[in-house]
């Protein structure tokens, strides 16, 4: 298939294919992998327009000539049609896809290139590349080329990463890339990979050629500019400060686990690193504990980095919570890290639970002691309601539940690890120095082998040298002991601890100690920007860099940039010297200002280009967001909390942090004072019924609106989130009353975004269009997202099935680049319906399977039903009917409690057919019946219309023929009414039933029961309760 058709035994030797139209009927045969394909399609695709006198026996012809070359056991029929059982390894795609999916796996760059290489070596040229006549084959050629283009790429990415820092080899690859450029000179990732090729072998000028000549191409062909990763790129280019390539992402979207990569090796805990992973092996809770500064975060990670659990080992630092913290706080920052949407639940701690009821999962919840009885509640309730998740925890205390294995973290061996670990930092504060291991054993007893504490003590040995070093550490513990005579001040390892950081402490100059005590206001780190803005002034980078050359702060990387912390114990030493210096209460202002203008950035940039990099921004500073947010609150400053949750209510919504968003909007709504309190009681009602558990917000959202007298644009938006939310909920004209409303106003305004978000929610497609237009020149990928379900829609209506796969392959690429995994899930379930209505049900499966897998990893219960529904279209198609019913019934108290009428509508209707096919009238017409009613509610004129074919199937199977020929006319002008009549993909069902009352009545007569069902309008379209050829 890759290249010219070729046929081999299993030792090698070709076999030759007689004429043309056999070695065109290998070829479709081969292109539908394993897959049945009917005699007519067949026919078509050998003959097309001008098929023989007898089609049928000319195919036979064939088959039996194409048996005679590969054996008449490859070649099978069945009733489905005829089919190749040729196992998929035994294909040349089968094992290109097979290597693929094997380096797609692999984190190493190199053994993802290798395995790359090996797939892309298997092609010999274009996909069927001799086979004459081959209109049939053109879908499966063209994603075969795709996939070749895709893993091209990949190819390119891994080698970029394996060729770091070597010229020769960027220069080698630039060279193997420029043919594929060549041959496709639009492809933007593949232009991406060539241009860092091409810097890396230090050709810059030939890089911004390359990048200039895009951009011409894209004019000249298309009329559009390079994406905004292209211009950073090249932007890049042009200040040299191209970054090499990194590793991959950890936590992309379907990715699973997030722990971070370990800088330098672990030194000295092979023993407790064994026994807390055996521990853990054999019990669900197990907790390090140790003094503050033993290495409990840093062990913590050595053993989740040797589990595999299904679902990923997750690290959740709990550290940037305040003390005193709630059960939900804890549970909105794991499900923040988890990526939950977590919408089931009447709150945060129960969501999460039953978020994670299916998931195999390793969760590390790091730092617990500030926040013991909040971390055991939570751990606890995870723990009783997912049987396959285990919790890590670190702290300085147990969490005291049953079932808890506490596992201690001692300090290292001061004779011997510890001494290592000194020396390992020492190397790297001053390489090539020989140190005397006698003194620097000393130095190591002294700190009671206390890791945090001999690192601190390692990067002073350049400037002091290990004795001079070992002189002032004991003139040092001397003024401790005398400071601390007669006092009980805690543990004596902790006093060590504290005697270091102090030492360490009064070696900075003052400059660098103002920032270092102003670094323990943000709780979980901050960015260079925020440092300058917390701590005062340009100068602040230099200071930085130098407490981090001194071990008192931590680089740690994230996807917005570098960000600075500071390790629990420094910071804790930090904090007080900030409350000595009287300016605790400043710098905590400063730092909430700084957020609060950083959120207002972020909330206009999350509706333009750089919507990915808001949201790796805002992820960024989740934590601190929250602390400052609930610091507000506490102090009772309404109008910086109220603020802070309007400028970061589209961010939770993006993220699908609907709990968190929703319990924010409340806090903040409950301190008294002035602060934009109608829209965040409109974003608290939006959460609210996005979550399904506030069934009053339809009856309460012309009170909430009316909130906004005088405020035009306020109102204009509150009109459309919360019609965002209510569609399909409550009575339509209202929806669209309002709507409409909304998108007046935005016109008027002249607001492009709210014009687009509002046409968004027209479900017709020339709307649609102009929304897609508008999100486009406005860069906004979310947008452009919101639309394509809409635009798909109807091309499948049209029965253009390429051009709604193409709508959802461009969702998957944007959802894929802003991590958004729920939406993810939804674009491969509508791949997968498309799928389904063009045949193709192994593929619909596979896809609508992965749709419901990643919706259920991150507790999308909308996405997971839609998913689910599709496996059971799939499966009804294949006479599975109880597969169908099961998937069905799963989900249907779900939909009649939380999803509407729409939802309920479908699976009530697709229960029905499955009782039909079984001969069951009774529990069809009811079945029926139901999702009629359901339809009628959510005044949807398709949902009536499909719920008026399924009784018409319950009119023909009791012998009412005339009775389902009029249903099946009125069914059809409802859909002709709607603008949507069924594409011939979708009309099983319909000809099936009209086959039967056909067969009943004789054509006339149906033809003018038929009729009759048309002429009738369809308000007074009212079904008899079929029972037999006399019921209606």
């Amino acid at each position: 298939m890759l290249g010219p058709l070729e046929v081999t035994t299993a030792d090698g030797v070709t076999v030759r294919v007689p004429e043309a139209k056999v070695r065109l009927l290998l070829a479709v045969l081969l292109a539908h992998r394993g897959r049945p394909v009917s005699a007519d399609r067949l026919v078509d695709a050998l003959w097309s327009d001008a098929p023989p006198a007898r089609p049928l026996g000319a195919l036979q012809t064939k088959v039996s000539l194409l048996r005679r070359v590969v054996g008449a056991d490859l070649v099978t029929y069945q009733p489905a049609g005829y089919q190749l059982r040729v196992p998929a390894d035994d294909v040349d795609a089968g094992r290109f896809a097979a290597l693929a999916g094997q380096a797609r796996a692999h984190d190493d760059p190199g053994a993802r290139a290798a395995l790359l290489g090996t797939a892309l070596e298997l092609w010999r040229g274009p996909a069927f590349a001799d086979v004459a006549d081959a209109g049939a084959l053109a879908p499966a050629i063209r994603q075969l080329e795709e996939q070749r283009l895709v893993t091209v790429e990949e190819w390119a990415e891994a080698q970029l990463e394996v060729a770091a820092g070597d010229v020769a080899a960027h220069g080698a690859l630039a060279g193997e890339l420029a043919r594929w450029v060549s041959a496709e000179p639009l492809r933007e990732r593949l232009r991406a990979a060539h241009v860092r090729a091409l810097y890396g072998a230090g050709r810059q000028g030939d890089a911004l050629a390359s990048l200039a000549e895009l951009r011409r191409q894209l004019a000249d062909e298309l009329g559009v500019d390079p994406s905004p990763e292209l211009r950073r790129l090249q932007d890049a280019v042009l200040a040299q400060d191209l970054a090499p390539t990194g590793t991959r992402a950890r936590h992309e979207p379907g990715s699973v686990g997030r722990l971070p990569a370990p800088l330098t090796p672990l030194i000295g805990r092979a023993t407790t690193t064994a026994a807390a992973a055996r521990q853990l092996g054999a019990h669900r809770l197990v907790t390090l504990t140790g003094p503050g500064g033993v290495g409990k975060t840093r062990l913590g990670v050595e053993v989740a980095g040797e589990t595999s659990p299904r679902d990923g080992a997750w690290l959740v630092e709990l550290a940037g919570l305040r003390p005193g913290s709630t059960a939900d706080a804890v549970a909105e920052s794991i499900a923040g890290v988890l990526q939950l949407r977590a919408d089931a639940g009447p709150d945060p701690v129960t969501r999460l639970a039953t978020a994670l009821r299916t998931r195999e999962s390793l969760l590390v919840l790091d730092n617990c002691e500030h926040l013991v009885d909040a971390a055991a509640e939570v751990a606890g309730r995870v723990l009783r309601a997912a049987p396959a998740v285990r919790i890590l925890a670190t702290s300085q205390l147990p969490l005291g539940l049953p079932g808890e294995v506490v596992v201690p973290v001692p300090p290292l061996d001061p004779a011997t690890d510890a001494v290592e670990l000194f020396l390992a930092r020492a190397a790297g504060a001053a390489p090539g120095r020989e140190l005397d291991r006698d003194a620097v054993a000393e130095i190591c007893r002294r700190l009671d082998g206390l890791p945090l504490a001999l690192e601190l003590a390692a990067t002073r040995v350049r400037a002091l040298g290990e004795r001079d070093l070992l002189a002032r550490l004991e003139h040092r513990f001397e003024l401790l002991a005398e400071l601390l005579a007669g006092q009980h001040g805690g543990p004596e390892r902790q006093r060590t601890l504290r005697a270091v950081i102090d030492w360490s402490w009064e070696l900075l100059t003052e400059p660098e100690r103002t920032v270092l005590r102003r670094l323990a206001v943000p709780a979980d780190g901050c960015d260079l920007v925020g440092a300058e803005a917390i701590a005062g002034g340009p100068e602040v980078a230099g200071l930085l860099a130098r407490l981090v050359d001194r071990s008192l702060v931590v680089v740690v990387p994230s996807a917005a940039g570098p960000r600075y912390r500071l390790l629990e114990s420094v910071a804790a030493y930090a904090g007080e010297r900030l409350r000595a210096a009287g300016e605790l209460d400043a710098v905590r202002l400063r730092h909430r200002d700084h957020l609060l203008a950083l959120a207002v950035r972020a909330d206009a940039g999350l509706r333009g280009p750089d919507q990915r990099h808001w949201l790796d921004v805002l992820d960024a500073e989740s934590a601190n967001l929250r602390a400052v947010l609930d610091d507000a609150v506490r102090e009772g400053a309404a109008e910086p909390a109220l603020r802070l949750v309007d400028a970061l209510g589209w961010y939770w919504f993006l993220r699908g942090r609907l709990s968190e968003g929703r319990r924010s909007a409340a806090a903040a709504l409950a301190v008294g004072g002035a602060g934009p309190r109608a829209r965040v009681a409109v974003w608290a009602a939006g959460f609210a019924v996005q979550l399904g558990d506030d069934p009053d917000v339809a009856a309460r959202a012309d009170a909430l609106l009316a909130e906004f007298d005088g405020d035009e644009a306020g109102l204009a938006w509150a009109r459309w989130f919360l019609s965002l939310g209510l569609a399909g909920i409550g009575e339509r004209s209202v929806f669209l009353r309002r709507l409409a409303a909304a998108l007046t106003t935005f016109r008027r305004r002249g607001d492009r975004w709210g014009t687009a978000a509002a046409l968004s929610l027209d479900p017709r497609p020339r709307p649609a269009e102009e929304a897609a237009a508008l999100f486009a020149e406005l860069g906004d990928q979310w947008g452009r997202l919101r639309v394509i379900d809409t635009l798909a829609g109807h091309a499948e209506i049209r029965g253009d099935y390429d051009r709604a796969a193409a709508l959802h392959d461009e969702g998957v690429r944007i959802a894929t680049e802003l991590g958004l995994a729920t939406e993810l899930s939804a674009k491969l379930a509508g791949l997968g319906r498309v799928a389904l209505l063009r045949g193709d049900l192994a593929a619909a499966d596979d896809l609508h399977e992965r749709a419901r897998v990643l919706a259920a990893r991150h507790a999308h219960r909308r996405g997971e039903q839609f998913a689910e529904v599709g496996l059971a279209l799939s499966a009804r198609r294949q006479g599975r009917l109880d597969d169908a019913e099961r998937h069905l019934l799963a989900w249907l108290d779900w939909c009649l409690d939380a999803d509407g009428a729409m939802g309920a509508a479908l699976i009530l209707a697709e229960l029905g057919f499955v009782a039909e096919l079984r001969g069951d009238a009774d529990a069809a017409r009811s079945l029926h019946l139901e999702g009629l009613a359901a339809a009628r509610s959510a005044d949807d004129p398709r949902a009536v219309a499909l719920a008026l074919e399924g009784l018409a199937g319950v009119h023909a199977l009791t012998g009412d023929g005339a009775g389902a020929a009029h249903l099946l006319g009125a069914a059809a002008a409802a859909r002709d009414g709607a603008g949507a009549p069924l594409p011939p993909a979708e009309r099983g069902d319909v000809d099936r039933i009209g086959a039967a009352a056909v067969a009943l009545l004789g054509r006339d007569r149906f033809d003018a029961a038929f009729a009759a069902g048309v002429a009738t309008p369809l308000d007074r379209v009212r079904p008899a309760a079929a029972r037999g050829p006399d019921s209606r």
